[in-house]
């Protein structure tokens, strides 16, 4: 028998073209007006160039979601990615775009991020491990207006600022539950006056979220100085405007701004550029890299985090509302094994077929399914294929699949590369061109924000209703009045569930949503409605996976998946 190889392993061995060539597949020019390298095998596509390109391609997006996910695994990212070698493999013209992992989960629950097997992005461990800095950026952006507050204060406040109602929390890239409370200031006269503060993790910040809604640098300045980072003992907003902070963060952010671009095993292009979490923020890469690849070729394959219920409702809710671009298809990503975990099996017992488990199960694929489909999008499954699947099991969930009208395709793309989604893309391919403008948001704008939250609560999570205390629908109605009633509504929830509790599998009814906190991301453009008890910085497990993180005898990484 051959030894199994480690993604790290694979990642190795790859045969990596230099970028120049990855470029030129989709006719970026080898100049510096063009791209700008970033050592041999990565690069940053110039915002010139890609303001010059005309729009004129007629290309077709392919949002890429999940069920809900296990600790099983569903692979999005490495579908994603798969697809993407799939269509290029196919004779398409093909560019997926992704998100840069965080160090936090990096380091935390799951290692890396950057697919798996066969179908992976590359340098594996670059894109792993700070990449072009984009995240550093941003988290020195972020903070630097942390510093310019609280400096403000210590020089006279002028602004009135109250010390009690300052809304900026600093943040680092990295889970560290000691700081989600934390009093700064302390010291003496010297160091300021004394208040309580925070930390959240860079992917939660706005920041994070308005560097991936921005359409250019001057949107991203703009959106910048109209941070609220707090208000006055008469409750007056004060925006980041007010501070002059838009002008110097913006200088932090001009690079980090400009698209990434790296390659997949298989010399494919690959944009991966921004990285909000789903269950805490809007969950999809920069709207600046899919737009690009919009530009540079006739396919685009996207992801949204998590499941389908989190990444692709804010997707389609949030980036499509705020850039104009709409899926022309979406893939759901299901394993046998995660069914099998919906319809009652714990991890250990995934390795034996249990048709009556996976049947169970399959609620959870078809609540996906009728809730995508309620964005008039139409849709197609991507069965990512396991050694220990039978083919009881695949013949079952292909049957169940097509007693919806939804085409399947078993992908094999871990171990077989683009061979393995040959199938995916001709689907894909199919839907692609026979698909009609149906799309529709869930909600209109005019809608009340209390009303947007109970309609996502209500549809795509099937709860009865939604809980919220008289101080919650205030600070609402107060958004209301101040302008905010027509943004759309980021919901910050676990990813386990459809509900706020983890342990109900499957696709429950008839839970509550409970809201806990209100935020409003007055830069961003959206509110973010906190539920249940999802926190905006994560802690480390109790064994993270930096635990076996480190180099060997050799000076190279190991234990990064």
């Amino acid at each position: 028998m051959s030894e199994v190889k480690s993604d790290i392993q694979i990642a190795r061995e790859a045969k990596m073209k230099p970028i120049k060539d990855i470029l030129a597949k989709i006719n970026v020019p080898d100049e510096s007006a063009a791209f700008s390298p970033m050592g041999r095998h990565i690069a940053k596509i110039n915002l010139k160039f890609l303001d010059d390109l005309k729009n004129e391609k007629q290309s077709k997006l392919i949002l890429v979601t999940a069920i809900t996910p296990t600790p099983a695994g569903e692979g999005k990212t490495t579908t994603s990615v798969g697809l993407n070698d799939g269509l290029n493999k196919i004779g398409k013209k093909s560019i997926v775009c992704l998100r840069e992992p965080s160090l936090g989960p990096s380091f935390g629950l799951k290692g890396g991020a950057a697919g798996g097997g066969y179908a992976q992005v590359v340098p594996m461990e670059q894109i792993n491990l700070h990449f072009t800095g984009d995240f550093h950026a941003i988290t020195s952006a972020h903070n630097l207006l942390s510093a310019l507050i609280d400096n403000h204060i210590y020089w006279g406040n002028k602004l009135n600022i109250d010390v009690r109602r300052v809304l900026w929390r600093r943040v680092m890239d990295m889970n560290d539950r000691s700081l989600r409370s934390i009093i700064v200031d302390l010291g003496g006269v010297a160091n300021g006056y004394p208040r309580q503060d925070s930390f959240d993790i860079t992917v939660a910040s706005e920041l994070m979220a308005i560097f991936c809604l921005a359409t250019d640098l001057k949107d991203l300045e703009n959106r910048i100085a109209n941070i609220t980072i707090g208000y006055t003992r008469d409750k007056k907003p004060i925006h980041a405007k007010d501070l002059n902070a838009q002008g110097p963060m913006t200088v932090l952010l001009k690079d980090a701004l400009r698209p990434n671009v790296t390659q997949t095993l298989e010399n494919n292009p690959a944009l991966i550029h921004g990285g909000p979490f789903a269950n805490i923020a809007h969950g999809c890469n920069s709207v600046i890299a899919t737009k690009a690849g919009l530009k540079l070729a006739d396919y685009v394959v996207t992801e949204a985090g998590f499941g389908a219920d989190l990444g692709a409702e804010k997707f389609l809710n949030i980036k499509c509302r705020k850039s104009g671009i709409k899926p022309d298809c979406v893939v759901i990503v299901a394993t046998i094994r995660a069914l099998k975990m919906h319809g009652g099996l714990s991890k250990d017992e995934l390795k034996k077929e249990d048709v009556k488990a996976l049947k169970k199960g399959l609620v959870n694929l078809e609540r996906h399914i009728n809730n995508t489909r309620k964005f008039g999008l139409p849709v197609t499954i991507a069965v990512n294929h396991f050694v220990t699947d039978t083919d009881k099991e695949m013949k079952i969930l292909l049957d169940f699949c097509k007693t919806l009208g939804v085409k399947a395709a078993k992908c094999t793309h871990w171990s077989d590369g683009g061979e393995g989604t040959v199938e995916l893309a001709n689907n894909v391919v199919s839907i692609c061109n026979e698909s009609q403008d149906t799309f529709e948001f869930l909600y209109e704008d005019k809608l009340p924000l209390f009303k947007k939250i109970e309609k996502i609560a209500l549809e795509i999570y099937h709860a009865s209703e939604v809980v919220a205390d008289t101080k919650i629908r205030q600070q609402l109605k107060d958004f209301e009045e101040k302008g905010y009633g027509k943004l759309p509504v980021c919901i910050a929830k676990t990813q386990y569930s459809f509900s706020t509790d983890p342990s109900l599998k499957g696709a429950p009814t008839g839970h509550v949503l409970p809201v806990r906190e209100v935020r409003l991301s007055s830069g961003a453009e959206f509110i973010v409605v906190v539920c249940g008890e999802i926190m905006t910085m994560p802690g480390l497990p109790k064994v993270p996976a930096a635990d076996s993180i480190k180099l060997n005898k050799n000076g190279d990484i190991e234990g990064l998946f």
